[in-house]
């Protein structure tokens, strides 16, 4: 029996490339690519799949639509992984971000990750 997770990304996968074009939305496009990653996640493929997408980087704006669509499906070691992500390469990460990766986390019962990020966020 596939997790939840699991059978949201495949969904996603099976669907995210029409989404993308119909749409010409880049997000879905990333979203896509993301989720159709193997499992466990590896920073690296990670890491190159966003490299990929947003060679300077992208938006904050663009960034808080990643990060909350990824919350939608529970997403949470992608969402940690796209923070860190924006940290290693120096993005804007702002109070946006910080509160859509605590919501999730809260969401999801992970109150000391959340707390964890809280923390970050206020030193950065």
């Amino acid at each position: 029996m596939l997790s939840d997770y699991a059978s949201k990304q495949r969904a996603w996968c099976k669907n995210a490339a029409h989404r993308a074009i119909v749409k010409e939305d880049r997000i879905e496009a990333v979203l896509g690519s993301l989720l159709c990653l193997e499992i466990p996640l590896q920073s690296a493929a990670v890491f190159a799949t966003l490299d990929h997408a947003f060679p300077a980087g992208p938006s904050p704006r663009t960034s808080t639509r990643m990060l909350s669509s990824l919350a939608k499906i529970r997403a949470l070691d992608m969402i940690f992984l796209a923070l860190s992500w924006h940290y290693i390469r120096r993005h804007e990460l702002n109070s946006y971000h910080y509160n859509t990766a605590i919501d999730a986390c809260a969401n999801a019962g992970m109150w000391t990750k959340a707390l964890q990020l809280l923390c970050e966020m206020l030193r950065t």
